[in-house]
C-alpha cells in the first residue's frame, strides 16, 4: 500500500548548495593530505618527481600559500554567480550581491597581507592589493558592459544545434582561445591575457608580438637570439617607462601617498621589472 510518503534528502532548490558542501569537504581533506605530505618530506633532499606535491613559490622565493588560490577562486565564483544567476529582478539577491561586493573589497584591500602573511599595508609590497583591486574592477567592468569570457559559447550554434560536430567545433575554439591565453601569459603580458579572455583579438596580438624579456617565453626562446632579446629589452624600457610612472602615481594616490614618483623611483622600478630572463634550467627526467 502506498501511503504517499516521500522524503527528499536535499530540499528543493538546494542542489547547488549540496555540491558546494561536497566540494568543500573533499577539498579540505585533499588539501590537508597534501600539506601533511609536504611537511613529512620537508627534510628529504632527494629530487622530487613531477607528480609529487611541493610548495608553490613565486619570484624571489616568496611562498604562495593555498589561501591565495582560495581567495582567487572565491572571487571568480562569486562574480560568476552574481553575473549569471539573475537579471536583477530579485531584490534579495541584489542585496546579497551588494554584501558580496563589500566583502570582496575588504578582502582584496588586504590581499598583500594574505600573499605575504605579514602586514605590508603601507610598504611597497602592499601595492599588490592595489593591483588585485585593479584586476577585479577590470573584470567586473567588462562583464557589466556585456563582454563574456570565451564569449563564443553564447553563439546561436551552441544553443540551436546540439549535434556532436557543432558542439565539438565550439569546444575546439574554446581550447584554441585558452591556448592563446596561455601563450600570452607565458610572454609576461598579464593584462593582455586577462582582457583578451573577454576580447579575443587581443590574444592574437599578444601572442604574435615580442615576449617581455623577463618572461618564461624569453627564457625558452630568446637565449640563443641576442638581437631579439636586446630588442625586447629596448622595447620594454621605451614603452614601459610611462606605464610604470602612471601606475606608480595612481598607486601612490590610492595607497595614501599622493605624490608623483621621482625619476629615481621609476628607474628603480624599471630595474626590478625589466631584465633578461635567465637561461632555462636542465630538467632531470627522473626527478
Amino acid at each position: 500500500m502506498n501511503f504517499g510518503l516521500h522524503f527528499d534528502v536535499v530540499a528543493p532548490g538546494r542542489i547547488p548548495l549540496m555540491w558546494c558542501l561536497i566540494a568543500f569537504i573533499l577539498t579540505f581533506f585533499v588539501t590537508r593530505t597534501i600539506v601533511r605530505y609536504i611537511r613529512h618530506n620537508a627534510g628529504n633532499d632527494a629530487p622530487r618527481k613531477w607528480w609529487q606535491p611541493r610548495n608553490i613559490s613565486g619570484s624571489g622565493g616568496l611562498h604562495i600559500h593555498h589561501v591565495v588560490i582560495g581567495v582567487v577562486l572565491v572571487m571568480i565564483s562569486g562574480v560568476s554567480m552574481v553575473t549569471l544567476a539573475t537579471e536583477g529582478g530579485v531584490g534579495e539577491f541584489t542585496a546579497a550581491a551588494i554584501v558580496f561586493g563589500v566583502g570582496a573589497a575588504l578582502v582584496l584591500d588586504e590581499f598583500a597581507l594574505i600573499l605575504h602573511l605579514q602586514d605590508v599595508y603601507w610598504a611597497e609590497d602592499g601595492r599588490t592589493s592595489v593591483d588585485a583591486v585593479f584586476a577585479a574592477i577590470a573584470v567586473a567592468g567588462l562583464l557589466i558592459m556585456g563582454f563574456n569570457p570565451l564569449s563564443f559559447f553564447e553563439i546561436g550554434i551552441w544553443r540551436a544545434d546540439n549535434s556532436v560536430g557543432a558542439r565539438a567545433a565550439v569546444v575546439v575554439l574554446a581550447a584554441m582561445t585558452l591556448a592563446l591565453a596561455v601563450v600570452v601569459l607565458l610572454k609576461g603580458k598579464v593584462w593582455t591575457g586577462l582582457v583578451g579572455m573577454f576580447i579575443t583579438p587581443l590574444l592574437f596580438i599578444g601572442a604574435i608580438r615580442l615576449s617581455r624579456p623577463h618572461a618564461p617565453w624569453a627564457r625558452w626562446h630568446y637565449q640563443d637570439k641576442p638581437k631579439k632579446m636586446h630588442k625586447a629589452l629596448e622595447r620594454e624600457r621605451y614603452m614601459r617607462r610611462p606605464v610604470v610612472q602612471a601606475k606608480l602615481w595612481l598607486q601612490h594616490i590610492i595607497a595614501g601617498e599622493p605624490t608623483f614618483p621621482a625619476d629615481a623611483e621609476v628607474d628603480a622600478e624599471l630595474d626590478r621589472e625589466i631584465h633578461a630572463a635567465p637561461p632555462p634550467q636542465p630538467v632531470d627526467a627522473t626527478g
